[in-house]
């Protein structure tokens, strides 16, 4: 069944897989490293050793309006490029495009939490897997770092509580994992790891300013504070990095601010949740599960609904539309009903919570993220150095 659209504006194009998103960085940079099997889709330089940075939440929208606490990074801007991130635009699902080189519609992570058909209930996707999920199973493809650790060395960064998680496990898996306590630490690790090697691949994950910003919001003082440090560490690195190395800083997705007046508790409006039987995703990229049984003028009823209520602020779509648009890229039969039979992506600042499943905490949060907004999308590919013989050669000095 699908129901005739109804929204106030056009929805956006879905993002360009296969072209320019999230999923070609890792892809690209085996093949800026002249391994078989991958295609250069970015147009990286040719290099012996690639590192590649992602910066969780540092849209490029961000970017560029706090770029007075980077210094260092604003050098870059004027030759940095633009990618999408995935849809929803939200950690998990991005990662594990960037680790697979695949849409969510193949990799089957389609938001922070989703319903696993399997078990009829809600699973997370990020920090807390289900015990009866094995993310090697609900994600089975081989992993960008799985094909290129069978030729050159692959190295990922980050803290320790994220090796072996389940999200590493299923987007990540292959090659070693260092764990540095601290940025320096984690930049002497990612330093000796391609001094070590003549060909590497070395991935560092940086998390300060996604959570900063979901805290004290993307506007906030502090959050400016957390730029200022990736800044210095970027400059750290890059003056640290031995010859050949190219170096490339991207991000995961962009962030908004939501006031606590513009949060809404939808599961307060009996109208929109009668017929759903879970709520998924995000506050702001909602998956509405609705009951097996709901006939479809029950399911045209609470579309409707849905559209009479929130059309001002949302884009509200049906799995169907959503699929048919792209905005998952083309969706293996088994993820087709990880996602919401009715999918609410925000268009306003505004987050949509099911106070009856969330935790009180969530209703904390203030920088947010999930949806098609350009400020959420949109994040920077930059490079900070290119590869080349003798001392490091940063781009823009």
């Amino acid at each position: 069944m699908t129901a005739t659209p109804l929204h106030r504006e056009p929805l956006p194009a879905a993002p360009a897989y296969g072209r320019s998103t999230v999923a070609e960085v890792f892809t690209s940079s085996a093949a800026a490293l002249g391994l078989p099997g991958f295609v250069n889709t970015l147009e990286l330089p040719s290099a012996r050793k690639v590192c590649v940075v992602l910066v969780d939440g540092l849209g490029a929208a961000l970017l560029r309006q706090r770029s007075g606490h980077a210094p260092f990074l604003r050098q870059f801007l004027d030759s940095s490029r633009k990618l999408g991130s995935v849809f929803p635009s939200t950690t998990a699902a991005a990662i594990a495009s960037l680790g697979t080189g695949l849409p969510p519609g193949q990799h089957g992570l389609v938001g922070y939490d989703v319903l696993d058909p399997e078990q009829d209930r809600i699973v997370n996707m990020l920090g807390g897997w289900d015990a009866a999920v094995r993310p090697e199973r609900w994600q089975p493809h081989r992993t960008v770092f799985e094909r290129v650790a069978e030729q050159v060395s692959v190295t990922s960064v980050g803290l320790a509580r994220f090796d072996g998680s389940g999200l590493t496990r299923a987007a990540l898996r292959g090659g070693a994992y260092v764990a540095g306590s601290t940025p320096e630490a984690r930049v002497q690790a990612v330093c000796q790891a391609l001094t070590a090697n003549d060909q590497a691949l070395v991935y560092l994950y940086l998390n300060d300013l996604d959570k900063t910003g979901h805290r004290s919001g993307c506007a906030s003082p502090d959050w400016g504070d957390r730029l200022e440090d990736l800044d210095r560490t970027m400059r750290l690195l890059t003056a640290k990095l031995p010859p050949h190395t190219l170096l490339l800083l991207t991000a995961d997705h962009g962030m908004v601010d939501v006031a606590q007046a513009q949060q809404i508790d939808f599961s307060a409006d009996a109208d929109l949740v009668d017929g759903v039987a879970h709520t998924g995703g995000e506050p702001r990229m909602v998956h509405l599960y609705t009951e097996p049984d709901l006939p479809d003028a029950g399911m045209e009823q609470l579309l409707a609904s849905w559209r009479n209520a929130h059309a001002a602020r949302a884009w509200i779509l049906t799995r169907e539309e959503a699929i048919a648009a792209g905005y998952f890229g083309s969706v293996a039969p088994d993820v087709v009903p990880r996602i919401g039979n009715i999918l609410v992506a925000a268009r306003e600042p505004v987050a949509f919570y099911d106070t009856r499943r969330v935790p009180a905490s969530a209703l904390q949060v203030i920088g947010q993220h999930g949806s098609v907004t350009r400020a959420e999308r949109e994040v920077p590919l930059l490079t900070l150095k290119k590869p080349g013989p003798g001392p490091a050669r940063i781009v823009g000095r």
